[in-house]
């Protein structure tokens, strides 16, 4: 990948929910909290569950996986709480005018802040 990839529309995004995409093999979470978006590996590192429908912890800047509780943080991907000890990805986002765009593999890294709304 060497340039942005459109991930979904910002409001496709509901505030404090998850959405999950797919890009390729990848599985994405998509978390808004309000200007703020987070993109996480979607499967849990405990079992195969979508971490897109879990509850989102605003305090914690955080996703629960539904299955078994696991709490993974948005910003590191690392997990909160048992039972997952292992953390899931984080991907390199920003937000574009109406759209959420992936960046390119080479600059993934876990980002130090959420994307943003540029102006």
């Amino acid at each position: 990948m060497t340039e942005l990839t459109r991930l979904c529309a910002l409001d496709d995004i509901d505030p404090e929910a998850g959405l999950r995409v797919d890009v390729g093999e990848l599985r994405i979470a998509l978390v808004r909290i309000d200007d703020d978006v987070y993109a996480i590996g979607d499967r849990c590192s405990h079992a195969d569950v979508s971490l897109a429908d879990g509850e989102v912890d605003v305090d914690d800047c955080a996703i629960e996986c539904p299955k078994h509780g696991s709490l993974f943080s948005l910003t590191t991907g690392e997990p909160l709480s048992m039972p997952a000890v292992r953390p899931v990805p984080v991907y390199s986002i920003e937000v574009v005018g109406p759209d959420v765009m992936l960046r390119p593999a080479a600059a993934d890294q876990a980002p130090d802040v959420p994307a943003q709304e540029s102006s």
